[in-house]
């Protein structure tokens, strides 16, 4: 008999080792294929994966899912790439800040501050988006997948992907209308930011 997913979650939240393994064997191979097409290294995306499976049945007493369980899996490995990238990314700046300091000490201390607050206030505004919402604007905005891809990876349609899209870029313009003097500046050459943002 086919469990429906609610009964699923259930059954791993009693501790069903058999339902579990079921679980982990059918998405664990196409999740560290995500990853490591965030991370460009099978050897962590492997890690995340079997350190977000561990996790969940570590605290599977506490295990609630609102959306379907291969969306809360995603979305899961997703946030911890980003968690592992954004750690990356800093410790490789403070390097590059480290080496560089002298030959870079003339660039300009505003700019520098206009692009750190263009940054937080852009991440501040997608974390405050829904969560299905977030998810899907993250993985066409930053891992640069076609709706029919998201749509396939969640499970949804793509029109549901489309629409959640739209929502997306509506409550950031509107979030981010005072910025938009910033913006400009820095599209104009000033500053560098990512590419991503941009099609907000």
């Amino acid at each position: 008999m086919q469990l429906s997913e609610q009964e699923i979650v259930g059954a791993i939240r009693q501790g069903n080792e058999r339902i579990f393994e079921t679980i982990f064997r059918k998405y664990y191979q196409s999740l560290c294929n995500y990853a490591n097409s965030m991370l460009k290294e099978m050897d962590e995306a492997e890690e995340i994966v079997q350190n977000l499976f561990s996790g969940i049945w570590e605290k599977r007493a506490e295990l609630e899912i609102s959306i379907s369980l291969k969306s809360y899996l995603y979305r899961a490995v997703h946030n911890h790439c980003l968690n592992r990238i954004k750690h990356l990314k800093i410790r490789e700046e403070y390097q590059q800040y480290a080496s560089n300091y002298h030959e870079n000490s003339y660039e300009s201390v505003g700019q520098s501050v206009m692009k750190n607050e263009l940054e937080r206030r852009i991440e501040e505004a997608i974390e405050k988006l829904p969560e299905q919402c977030r998810l899907i604007f993250r993985l066409s905005r930053f891992e640069e997948l076609k709706y029919h891809e998201i749509a396939e990876k969640l499970g949804i349609s793509p029109k549901t992907v489309e629409n959640q899209i739209g929502k997306a870029l509506k409550i950031l313009r509107t979030d981010l209308a005072e910025y938009l003097p910033l913006i400009v500046l820095l599209i104009d050459g000033l500053v560098s930011v990512r590419n991503d943002y941009w099609y907000i």
